[in-house]
């Protein structure tokens, strides 16, 4: 047990999932027997570099298709873009743009009732 684990252990912290590294994700394709270039592929794709993105950045359909090869969610891979429930976690400007709409200020859905009663 390192440090940072037995800090966690005696503050009663839960250590939150991280992504797997790149080439965890790379290596566990190759024990599958797949690569990128062959499960790009497979998918009718020209070239692994479109699947490559999503080892390092969000990339919804590009995770979807290295987990489906390795048999898993793409949660399992990547913790960090899903919530507990598997739904994609809102990334980048879209993430920005849902805190808009909950806020009252950019709140275009029309008056709320207590607005109209003033």
């Amino acid at each position: 047990m390192n440090t940072e684990d037995q800090k966690n252990a005696s503050t009663g912290e839960e250590t939150l999932a991280q992504d797997w590294h790149p080439a965890d994700i790379l290596a566990a394709l190759h024990k599958a027997g797949w690569t990128l270039a062959s499960l790009a592929e497979h998918h009718g794709l020209k070239s692994g570099g479109t699947l490559s993105k999503a080892l390092r950045f969000s990339f919804p359909i590009a995770e979807k298709r290295i987990a489906e090869a390795l048999g898993v969610h793409p949660k399992v891979i990547w913790p960090s873009r899903y919530h507990d429930t598997g739904e994609r976690k809102l990334q980048g400007f879209h993430a920005i743009q849902s805190t808009r709409r909950t806020g009252r200020v950019n709140d275009h859905n029309g008056p709320d009732k207590d607005d109209a009663a003033e």
